[in-house]
């Protein structure tokens, strides 16, 4: 074989479909390639034209159009186009033009069609386009792992029993027995049942209680139920995977969870449920954070944080499951941390909410985080009286934070700041200001609170607050279109020719923050979506649920952001269990010549997605306007 067609089997090589051919096939179709050169801004194949040949870019950079004109994709090296004609009739379906100068292997319709007859990798490279493809690797990597793909409902094998409040002991015995359950639902039928806010669950009560809280305690059996039943019932959402479900259980110390869809329940987990689900290395990390007795013993099991984190990147978790797991491990340091600080600084004066906020709330903390959370005080609070406890309450808990892993954040939001210690009416008119009296500076810094969740005490006061902005801020076109235009801020990272743009400056030159850059983006642009459709969940991919379910995005598209957020986040994720593994500080940035193709080439998928929805959103609220 002479040189130049040497070089043409070896460029064949590095690239799919070619590379997973057998060698002796990639030979025989170099010997039917042909060489096109074009030059810049030359069309190659117009719509409707006759084609023969399927077109793999050698260099220069090509732009595919639909029949009306608007950019479709735009293509570089390793590149393929043509395929849809050669399969439609031979009739070019998408015309392409070159936008450098161009370089192209022509490969004849009839070794195209051997190929495509005779080998399925080829052939199901062939028919999916970018998007699907890109599906198809989030679906595979998800398949390795049935923990990160099964929810919580695909549990449930029967409907709760439940009871009134007003039912003796006896008689929750009596059913407990005749329904072969272990645990009983209490309901008041008081309650109004059409509050979408409320649940008219006020109560949980478990065979257990039976034992500890009746017999043990010689209470009469003619007594009501509601007298030993557990108040704070703890529950998830029908969306939650099992691991989640796992963690909050342990988190919890509770063997009965209830699920939960739209307020209203409709089953119960047991810890046998999901015995078979169990990830023992991060539930004992969980289960180890609460039996701590002081801050310096938090501080030396925090460094077990990382070895949890590679382990689960590495038994191929999906990101979900490892930003839950994540979440719930800094949730766990959080409130051990508080109660550790009750302990030291005594009883609260008035009752409060410790919130998370930005990416702990939302499920999807990750390695390289900070500090972001505030506190809801109760109406009652009076500075002279209240205002040393909880700044020393808060002193506390960001100190230990810190020692924990958590580092204090660079924008101070925290709860050592006074202004982020609010009563209830405080915050409501905090948000109702900047939903109100939308500017897009004040949004750019506040848009992490719209993202918040409670962490300790009246947790109630977080659900509230989260329906309050819901309810206002789905109504308010004005704010919701100052959150888009802040949203469009941090473009991906792809030039006009679909290069990688990197950073060209500081530490992290030549190189992509996929946080800034991938994730964040779409956080911010799903956020906007789904307080515009009422979502109250926190979630981005619980979110993109609520907003497919609102028809409000084209066909598909939900399902693409979802794909986009995963494979970014995926990327992310290994790439820190890589640092750590090589005892390199783990961070956000990688360089493009570090992954490889396959990654790069989903990468770019992921990263025009996301520049599509960021221009459907531009579209939606004309987000290029100005606002005053």
């Amino acid at each position: 074989m002479n040189a130049e067609l040497q070089e043409i089997q070896s460029f064949l090589c590095q690239y799919p479909p070619f590379n997973e051919l057998p060698e002796e096939v990639i030979e025989q179709v170099t010997k039917h390639v042909e060489i096109a050169y074009f030059r810049k801004d030359t069309p190659i194949i117009h719509f409707g034209d006759y084609i023969k040949d399927l077109y793999m870019i050698r260099s220069g950079v090509v732009e595919i159009h639909r029949r009306n004109g608007e950019l479709y994709n735009r293509l570089d090296e390793g590149d393929l186009f043509g395929q849809r004609g050669l399969m439609t009739n031979n009739k070019v379906r998408f015309p392409a033009k070159a936008i450098k100068d161009t370089l192209l292997y022509c490969i004849p319709q009839k070794i195209f069609q051997q190929l495509y007859d005779q080998h399925d990798t080829f052939a199901d490279f062939i028919e999916v386009d970018h998007h699907a493809r890109l599906r198809q690797t989030v679906s595979i990597t998800h398949d390795a792992n049935n923990l990160t793909t099964s929810k919580v409902m695909t549990l449930i094998n029967r409907a709760p029993v439940r009871i009134e409040k007003t039912t003796t002991i006896q008689d929750a015995a009596q059913k407990m027995a005749e329904e072969g359950v272990s645990a009983l639902l209490i309901m008041d039928a008081e309650l109004d049942k059409n509050d979408e806010d409320n649940s008219t669950i006020v109560g949980i009560v478990s065979d257990r209680d039976l034992c500890t809280r009746v017999l043990a305690k010689g209470l009469s059996p003619l007594d009501e139920v509601a007298s030993i039943m557990t108040l704070e019932v703890i529950s998830v959402d029908h969306n939650a995977y099992v691991y989640e479900a796992m963690l909050t259980m342990l988190r919890a110390n509770i063997h009965h969870l209830p699920i939960i869809k739209k307020h209203q329940p409709i089953g119960i987990l047991e810890s046998g449920d999901i015995v078979r689900y169990e990830s023992q290395n991060s539930l004992l990390l969980v289960n180890s954070i609460f039996v701590q007795n002081s801050v310096e013993e938090l501080q030396n099991i925090s460094k077990r944080v990382r070895d949890s984190f590679v382990r689960m990147v590495n038994e191929d978790a999906n990101s979900h499951m490892v930003g839950s797991a994540m979440s719930v491990i800094g949730r766990s340091f959080k409130q051990r941390i508080i109660e550790l600080a009750e302990e030291e600084l005594g009883e609260p004066p008035i009752p409060y909410c410790f919130l998370a906020l930005g990416s702990m709330a939302r499920d999807e903390q990750l390695l390289v985080t900070d500090q972001d959370n505030a506190i809801i005080l109760d109406n009652s609070y009076d500075e002279k009286k209240h205002g040393q406890y909880f700044a020393d309450l808060a002193k506390f808990i960001c100190d230990a934070l810190n020692k924990c892993g958590y580092v204090y954040c660079t924008g101070d939001i925290m709860v050592t700041n006074p202004a982020w210690r609010k009563t209830r009416s405080e915050w409501e008119a905090c948000f109702a200001d900047w939903i109100d009296n939308p500017n897009p500076e004040a949004l750019l810094n506040s848009s992490i609170f719209f993202d918040l969740d409670g962490v300790y005490g009246r947790l109630k006061w977080a659900e509230h607050l989260n329906s309050f902005i819901v309810r206002r801020a789905r109504k308010n076109t004005r704010f919701l279109a100052c959150l888009a235009r802040n949203a469009l801020n941090r473009k991906p990272p792809l030039g006009f020719f679909q290069n990688f743009v990197m950073e060209k400056n500081g530490q992290h030159k030549k190189s992509i923050n996929l946080k800034k850059r991938g994730t964040a983006p779409l956080a911010d642009l799903i956020r906007v979506l789904a307080l515009s459709v009422g979502s109250r969940s926190q979630n981005s991919f619980e979110r993109l649920d609520d907003i497919a379910e609102a028809g409000i995005l084209p066909q598909g598209r939900a399902q693409d952001l979802r794909d986009a957020m995963e494979f970014i986040s995926m990327v992310r994720t290994r790439h820190q269990a890589i640092d750590v593994e090589n005892n390199i500080k783990p961070d956000n940035n990688i360089e493009p010549e570090t992954i490889s193709y396959f990654e790069r080439r989903n990468l770019k998928d992921a990263f025009q997605i996301l520049s599509y929805a960021q221009n459907f959103l531009k579209l939606r609220y004309h987000a290029n306007n100005k606002f005053t």
